[in-house]
């Protein structure tokens, strides 16, 4: 519709539109989920490119360097101070870290053993349980069990056809840690969000998570660590995998439900299964696609859920 054309003798805030406005409001709530959406490519892209370093550094080691990587990013950009937070302040973040670096940890171990699609698959799980136990409305629910489908589908074939009766146990035993530690990643992102301002509270949880991870990347890469190729690498998993998706995903907490991130996580097997797909060489099957626009179906279904019962 188009503006009205004021006269002389309107005043101009009278005449003023009210399109603008509502566009506005639109993109302030889609906002959150570009972040959401970014962040998973960027992470998914990260990690298929540290399934090429795997084998100069470990799984252990490849964790090792990203999360120190990315620990001294963000701690050169954010410079948080650490002083004026409560024990409970503290508490959160140190249990944000040791999410994020159990997260890594068990999910570096599962792509070390079986494919990136069925590993993100399996992974996914988590979220997708935390979303059923924390939401209260049905129709997240509703989205969850269609996500779910989709998961399913695609854990029957992703990752160039290979099913989960053919995976490595002990990696899909992984994978599935991994989901555990994701959900709890999400939980505390999102209270850590609320106690530290910008990205302080992140800058300071994956130090934490980098000090976890050090021994043991050091235990089993040793001073392959240090090889320059190896390091330059390393930065660019850290950028890819953590500096910029959890960056952004803190910052979509912020304005977003838990349980509608959590569904929006679905995604991640799609994504995964792209990455492998480019970057891997991993084939996609027509249920491959068949599985990715279930879960896709899902995640615009919580969106647009989210979006329905926020205030005009």
């Amino acid at each position: 519709m188009p503006a009205p054309t004021a006269s002389p003798t309107t005043t101009p805030a009278a005449a003023l539109p009210t399109e603008p406005s509502a566009e506005a409001a639109a993109r302030s709530r889609f906002g959150p989920v570009a972040l959401v959406v970014s962040a998973g490519i960027s992470v998914q892209f990260g990690a298929a490119l540290a399934v090429m370093i795997m084998p100069r550094a470990g799984a252990a080691g490849v964790v090792t360097l990203r999360l120190a990587a990315a620990a001294i990013v963000l701690l050169l950009l954010c410079r948080p101070k650490v002083r004026g937070y409560t024990r409970s302040d503290w508490g959160t973040v140190v249990a944000f870290g040791v999410a994020m670096a159990g997260m890594n940890g068990l999910f570096y171990q599962a792509i070390d053993r079986i494919p990136l699609g069925p590993a993100v698959t399996l992974e996914v799980l988590g979220p997708l349980a935390l979303s059923v136990v924390v939401s209260r409305r049905l129709v997240n629910l509703l989205w969850a069990g269609l996500a779910l489908g989709g998961v399913v589908l695609l854990s029957g074939h992703g990752g160039g056809g290979l099913g989960f009766g053919s995976l490595d146990p002990l990696g899909a035993a992984y994978a599935l840690g991994a989901g555990a530690m994701w959900a709890a990643y999400i939980v505390f992102s999102a209270r850590t969000g609320r106690r530290f301002p910008q990205a302080d509270g992140l800058a300071l949880a994956m130090a934490a998570a980098a000090v976890l991870s050090l021994p043991l990347g050091v235990f089993e890469a040793g001073a392959d660590l240090l090889v320059p190729s190896t390091l330059a690498l390393g930065v660019g998993v850290a950028v890819l995998s953590s500096v910029l998706p959890y960056t952004l995903e803190l910052l979509a907490l912020r304005r977003m439900p838990a349980p509608t991130f959590a569904i929006l996580m679905s995604l991640e097997p799609a994504i995964a299964a792209t990455a492998g797909f480019l970057v891997l060489n991993q084939a996609l099957s027509g249920l491959d696609a068949l599985a990715i626009a279930l879960v896709i179906a899902a995640s615009m279904g919580a969106v647009r859920s989210q979006i329905g019962k926020q205030p005009a």
